[in-house]
């Protein structure tokens, strides 16, 4: 007598998960911190969800959509300073400003995406939402506040992708010491202006984060909008 054994149905294999936009996003950004952001493709993405790349199509419209929705999940982590003293509204942008780079820094290829490819998701909402409502603190006019989220995002974003991209360069470190030796060795009779601001021109890296913040934010509310 037969002792086959009884035949398992393929219904009794586990359905797979339901497709969903948050479920894309959060397997991209788990992609992104285990291989980095050029790995977070279609392709990767619908072998890691048991899909065809054409199903993805339906909740996200191509790889710079992807990307943005990755940058904005990551800007969730961002500390909007929402503690703190009231009238201390410059303070507690700078701690907003501040962290968004370092958010940035972590992820050098997403800094540099971040550049061109603008997110538009809750997160990035709030990040503009609560640097709008500290700058109006400032007293600027409504359309310098406005404006002046653009430059302080902007200079953020581009600040983090510059040195965290030279922070993953081996030969970043020998490109900055033979600038160091240049500027040094520059001759006063024809760079008098390099030779005056020597070695200032090179000096406070840890304080010149701040300090371009605080520049900026001078700037935005003591410039009113042509027009206005």
């Amino acid at each position: 007598m037969s002792t086959r054994g009884e035949p398992v149905s393929r219904r009794e294999r586990p359905a797979k998960p339901a497709l969903s936009r948050q479920g894309i996003v959060d397997t991209a950004v788990r992609i992104m911190r285990a291989d980095g952001l050029e790995k977070v493709t279609m392709r990767r993405l619908a072998q890691e969800l048991d899909t065809g790349p054409a199903s993805l199509y339906v909740y996200v419209a191509n790889t710079a959509e992807l990307h943005a929705a990755v940058l904005d999940a990551l800007l969730g982590e961002v500390d909007l300073a929402d503690e703190g003293r009231e009238d201390d509204w410059r303070g507690r942008l700078l701690t907003v400003l501040t962290s968004y780079t370092m958010v940035l820094f972590q992820h050098p290829q997403l800094a540099r995406s971040a550049l061109v490819a603008r997110p538009s998701g809750p997160n990035y909402l709030r990040l503009v939402n609560r640097v709008l409502a500290l700058l109006a603190r400032s007293g600027a006019a409504a359309g310098q506040v406005a404006w002046g989220v653009d430059t302080l995002l902007l200079a953020a974003t581009a600040t983090a992708a510059e040195q965290s991209t030279r922070a993953q360069d081996p030969a970043a470190r020998d490109d900055w010491d033979a600038l160091t030796r240049a500027l040094h060795a520059a001759d006063e009779s024809t760079y008098p202006a390099i030779k005056a601001h020597m070695p200032a021109l090179i000096s406070g890296a840890g304080g010149r984060l701040a300090w371009n913040f605080d520049a900026l934010i001078n700037g935005v509310v003591a410039t009113p909008v042509p027009g206005a």
